[in-house]
């Protein structure tokens, strides 16, 4: 009895931090692009740092996405906004689920999965408060520009990376374990 107690205290715990994570992640997504609004021009880059003269760069330039991740589904019409809201709310409650189901000892994955839902809160924020996501981290190389993205995005980005690596990983752990 007093285990199966422990145990769920243990989990609540777990699930407190893990949630702790995500709300830390939306508090500093939505505070950045807090300040991206309220200092950047729209669509003027500020150099940040520069490497190899102007070939190489890092600039902070204030965008606003409409669409998916690179800028997908942009150029529609409109509907896309509320088609990428009930995506972003359906795959948050299911990461959210899922959280709550996995085992104490699955580290790695629950770092990922904290990490893509306090990225896809803070763009699910953006997008219903506005519209559109605020972007405002660009990196370039000469002419070449990647996307331009902001701290939830990137927050998505290495939890994708880290449940990629825990999907590696979790066979050996389990043979170990065996």
């Amino acid at each position: 009895m007093m285990n199966e107690v422990q145990k769920q205290m243990t989990m609540g715990k777990h699930l407190a931090i893990y949630l702790g994570i995500s709300l830390l992640i939306v508090v500093l997504d939505l505070w950045t692009k807090y300040l991206a609004t309220a200092n950047l021009e729209y669509a003027s880059p500020v150099p940040v740092y520069q490497l190899f003269d102007a070939l190489t760069g890092f600039n902070l330039t204030l965008l606003h996405n409409t669409g998916a991740a690179f800028s997908f589904l942009a150029s529609e019409s409109g509907w896309q906004r509320w088609f990428l809201v009930t995506v972003s709310t359906v795959v948050s409650a299911i990461i959210g689920v899922w959280l709550f189901r996995i085992r104490s000892t699955e580290k790695l994955l629950a770092v990922a999965l904290c990490l893509i839902l306090g990225g896809a809160v803070g763009n699910l924020i953006d997008r219903v408060a506005a519209g559109f996501v605020v972007d405002f981290l660009l990196v370039h190389w000469d002419e070449h520009y990647f996307p331009a993205f902001n701290v939830a995005d990137a927050a998505i980005s290495v939890g994708a990376g880290c449940l990629i690596l825990d999907m590696f990983l979790k066979p050996k752990l389990e043979k170990v374990n065996d």
